[in-house]
């Protein structure tokens, strides 16, 4: 039976990996993803006791796909509604034309950021981290590198090399976009 807490550890370790990565692939957000994982094991601790005869490994990567799945739709629905929203807005200096190309514009920008950090996510799972840490996140360098277990210089290499092969895969998308 699984109702241990030490068989629910053992799942965990086994399959933490496979479930971040499945809830990754079709959320295709960090966050959403670490979400996910996280309901994910929520749920199968709940249930643990119900599962007895299931593959829990096929019942883990199930979920975390339905609840990505599930997360994609609810984002639709409220990127839907915010639009409709901003669309309503008046009362301000730029005209609807300039409105909807900034609003393009950063839609625009926001696709390529997506695309950038996905594919450094699939190049170098610690330079993702790197970058998102002190970048996205603003945590101090010390303690990002206290957290991933690194020294402060190894985290700066970390960083440069990150940053040059985001440079060199996706400078001319950058550039093009900015240009308009």
């Amino acid at each position: 039976m699984l109702t241990d807490k030490q068989d629910f550890d053992e799942i965990y370790n086994s399959y933490k990996n496979l479930v971040m990565k499945a809830a990754y692939k079709y959320s295709e957000d960090y966050d959403i993803a670490e979400d996910i994982a996280q309901s994910t094991f929520l749920q199968l601790y709940k249930y643990i006791d119900k599962l007895e005869n299931t593959n829990i490994k096929s019942w883990l990567y199930t979920t975390a796909k339905n609840m990505a799945l599930n997360e994609n739709k609810k984002a639709e629905r409220e990127v839907l509604q915010e639009m409709t929203d901003e669309w309503t807005v008046t009362g301000t200096d730029d005209s609807a034309e300039e409105k909807y190309m900034n609003r393009s514009l950063d839609m625009d920008r926001s696709r390529l950021h997506e695309v950038i950090f996905t594919a450094l996510y699939e190049k170098n799972e610690r330079w993702y981290m790197a970058i998102r840490l002190v970048y996205y996140l603003e945590i101090p360098q010390v303690v990002v590198a206290e957290e991933m277990g690194i020294r402060v210089e190894v985290l700066h290499s970390l960083l440069h090399r990150a940053k040059e092969w985001i440079k060199k895969n996706f400078e001319v998308e950058y550039d093009e976009l900015n240009q308009l």
